[in-house]
């Protein structure tokens, strides 16, 4: 609700999703007035996974000027693992899109 996250987008797509993803990140950056913005959502576990969207499942989304880039990963792990793991990829997803670099896993190997 703070991001101004329409919950019939939340419908549509589920609360994990790449486009909610977006919407958070939009969000966020229209509402500090910040430059970038980082959302991520996810199933970090130990349960609500399920076999759409299992445990370990996280999409991540960078708004900036451009627009917004969004990436899905699946980490292994237990939820304090997927959520270390997430976090230094939403960085590096920052670090990327600022430099106009193409995506790519946080650990070659790691992930989808």
């Amino acid at each position: 609700r703070e991001l101004g996250v329409g919950g019939a987008l939340i419908d549509v797509h589920g609360a994990v999703s790449g486009e909610v993803a977006a919407a958070m990140a939009l969000g966020a950056r229209e509402q500090s007035g910040a430059t970038w913005a980082i959302a991520v959502t996810g199933v970090a576990g130990p349960g609500g996974g399920t076999e759409e969207k299992p445990v370990g499942l996280v999409w991540f989304a960078v708004a900036g000027a451009k627009g917004v880039t969004t990436l899905r990963r699946r980490f292994p792990g237990d939820r304090d693992f997927v959520r270390k793991l997430s976090v230094m990829q939403a960085l590096e997803l920052l670090r990327r899109v600022r430099q106009d670099i193409n995506p790519v896993p946080l650990i070659p190997g790691m992930g989808e």
